[in-house]
């Protein structure tokens, strides 16, 4: 919505059925689902999604923008673990699990790590999150220090790579990660 003005209720509670019923919908189908479609799942008419979001794509980035908040949001909540390191690779072996359940989330963290593309708003929130959890992580000793956050994005955005690869080879969900947390620990530390 371009206003600045603040909702009414019933307008609030509409927008977040439609995103939450958005969020399903692009999880499942991706891009390619139509909007009527989006609309008959939050249980609104269609004006009323059209009303909030002009077009399809405001809706998407509305939906990744409130995932990648949440995610910055849980991030956050894990820096003062007692083990930084065993904290960091949770929290990364959840996003990419996260992603490969729900299409629209992988397309834009896929999208992400491109190191030439700046990292900024919500998406800057996420890598500074995902920043001190590594920092965290490095100053304990569990992960091999000389990564970054860049190293960071382009590793998450190959890890779904690979997983989406794994899976169709037939290997177990989770492998390509697991190998990819191991090459981050620091030697001899877990």
């Amino acid at each position: 919505m371009t206003s600045d003005k603040p909702l009414r209720a019933d307008a609030r509670r509409n927008r977040a059925r439609v995103l939450e019923a958005a969020e399903a919908a692009f999880s499942d189908e991706g891009m390619m689902v139509p909007l009527d479609e989006i609309a008959r799942r939050a249980g609104v008419g269609a004006g009323t999604v059209y009303r909030h979001f002009p077009t399809k794509e405001a809706l998407f980035e509305a939906v990744i923008h409130d995932r990648l908040r949440q995610l910055a949001e849980d991030a956050r909540a894990l820096t003062d673990a007692e083990r930084p390191g065993e904290a960091f690779q949770r929290f990364l072996a959840q996003v990419i699990e996260q992603a490969m359940l729900n299409k629209a989330l992988c397309d834009a963290l896929e999208a992400a790590g491109s190191p030439a593309k700046p990292a900024d708003g919500v998406q800057g929130d996420i890598w500074d999150a995902f920043s001190v959890l590594l920092g965290e992580a490095q100053r304990a000793g569990a992960i091999r220090a000389g990564i970054d956050v860049v190293d960071l994005r382009v590793l998450l955005s190959g890890a779904l790579t690979m997983e989406r690869h794994a899976r169709d080879a037939d290997r177990p969900a989770g492998r390509m990660t697991e190998i990819l947390l191991d090459a981050l620990r620091e030697h001899g530390k877990s």
